[in-house]
């Protein structure tokens, strides 16, 4: 894929905009939409073409990628009456990369391709710092030969790109990545709990454990936030919730019974329901130490 293609791109939010920064400065031209237009006035001041709908996103570009909010809103954006659909012409590659439900994703490569153009789901996970950082982890599900050929444009702001199979395999790949951080995030949680409790250094305590065998991603970045009493998003509870959600009903379809992540799901719940939506998913932390509070009485 050369430089000379025209990169729509629509969702300009937490994740959207620092790996729009990373086109930019890797050289590509790019379109941009959002639905609220403020949010992107910085990309715009960085040489981003504003456009007021996906239609005329859809019109002016080579490829269009979308990282937006819940499958009502991919749905919209991709089948609504100024929808990517009603603008797409013959030879567009569409890449969502939305958190979204698999069979939506079947869905959209369905119709695109009675419309001539190719379509790939390919989520994220990294978060905000990943995003900035362009170290983003990539899943695709669609044909191999799309994949390989926006490779160049993911690897501007990936680091560990993988192909998984057909249409849909991107959004399986995520479901499974954010299962494993919903109960990663529990132990991370009560061990900070535990060692509090226990009178420990928690930073020092931390030191020891996340070079060990319980060491991950979410002990490097999300615990130092924890100790520090740093609950803003990198990824929020609300997303999180919308996430686990989808997973919780994809696993219904498949006969599955996924008791963890069922339980996980039932905390962030209680943790909107504290008014902390909005906050990084870290937060769980806040709705444990809670139940531990009332353990005590």
């Amino acid at each position: 894929m050369t430089k000379d293609k025209v990169i729509g791109w629509i969702g300009t939010g937490l994740m959207g905009k620092p790996m729009v920064k990373h086109l930019l400065q890797a050289g590509y031209n790019v379109n941009i939409q959002n639905r609220t237009k403020s949010k992107a006035a910085e990309l715009i001041e960085l040489g981003c073409t504003w456009y007021d709908t996906p239609a005329e996103v859809a019109i002016n570009s080579d490829i269009v990628v979308t990282i937006i909010g819940s499958p009502l809103d991919v749905e919209e954006c991709y089948f609504g009456q100024e929808g990517l659909f009603t603008g797409i012409k013959p030879g567009t590659i569409l890449i969502d990369m939305t958190t979204t439900k698999p069979s939506l994703a079947i869905k959209i490569a369905e119709i695109a391709r009675t419309h001539g153009a190719q379509f790939i789901d390919a989520p994220v996970s990294g978060g905000e710092v990943g995003a900035i950082n362009g170290t983003l982890s990539i899943m695709i599900g669609g044909d191999k030969s799309v994949s390989d050929a926006v490779l160049p444009l993911f690897e501007t702001f990936g680091k560990n790109i993988v192909f998984q199979g057909p249409s849909g395999s991107g959004q399986h790949t995520k479901m499974c990545n954010q299962i494993t951080i919903a109960g990663t995030l529990i132990g991370v949680c009560e061990g900070l709990i535990y060692g509090l409790k226990a009178g420990l250094n928690l930073t020092t305590m931390l030191e020891s454990i996340s070079k060990g065998a319980a060491g991950c991603w979410s002990l490097d970045v999300l615990a130092p936030k924890i100790v520090r009493g740093d609950y803003s998003p990198g990824f929020s509870v609300d997303n999180f919730v919308k996430d686990l959600r989808i997973a919780l009903e994809e696993a219904d379809a498949m006969n599955l019974s996924l008791p963890g992540l069922a339980l996980v799901k039932q905390l962030y719940t209680s943790i909107q329901a504290m008014g902390k939506g909005s906050s990084g998913n870290q937060a769980l932390y806040l709705a444990l130490e809670k139940l531990s509070a009332m353990d005590k009485k």
